[in-house]
């Protein structure tokens, strides 16, 4: 019996992590979720960081800086539309949101049809290829696109749900524990 090369269990095992890491991303953003302040600002920070870095990096070709614009437009639609179909409650444990089901696991499933299509796409190629087509990978019309859409989903629905904590600051009658009735 032939040992299996460790290239081959590593792409297996990277494989797994990604699957196991999109299943969790996918569950998460269909569910009930604490509202993180941090996190929240992380999101309205970092996406338009790296966005600008994709679109000084498209400069070049008009056609990408195009889509990623359509893309922009697209996520800061999708972001306000979803926004208005979340729910939102705040308890005695904190601040909790609920987003629209069906607009994460949509959004999840492009955004993994995509990356799905680029490793396919990065397999065919030979080694002769990689070399110059790798530099273009950020430069995809169809992949800035995708990456408008969701850096600004991301982007504008963190920003929203800031403003909405802003909105409804925790009350201190909540955060202080109950207190049992003397006689």
């Amino acid at each position: 019996m032939a040992a299996t090369p460790l290239p081959s269990l590593m792409w297996i095992g990277i494989g797994a992590l990604v699957l196991w890491r999109l299943y969790s991303r996918i569950r998460r953003m269909v569910g009930r979720q604490r509202s993180k302040l941090t996190r929240h600002w992380i999101q309205a920070v970092l996406f338009p960081l790296v966005t600008a870095m994709l679109a000084l990096s498209a400069l070049a070709s008009p056609t990408a800086e195009g889509a990623l614009a359509i893309g922009l437009a697209v996520g800061i639609g999708l972001a306000t539309y979803g926004l208005r179909l979340t729910k939102f409650e705040v308890l005695p444990q904190g601040h909790y949101y609920t987003p629209n089901a069906h607009l994460g696991i949509a959004l999840s499933l492009l955004f993994i049809a995509r990356i799905g299509w680029r490793f396919y796409e990065v397999s065919r190629m030979t080694a002769a290829m990689k070399g110059t087509q790798m530099q273009d990978f950020g430069r995809s019309p169809l992949t800035l696109l995708v990456f408008g859409m969701l850096a600004a989903y991301y982007t504008t629905y963190a920003i929203g749900l800031i403003r909405w904590r802003r909105a409804n600051p925790w009350p201190a009658a909540m955060a202080a524990p109950l207190e049992e009735p003397r006689p």
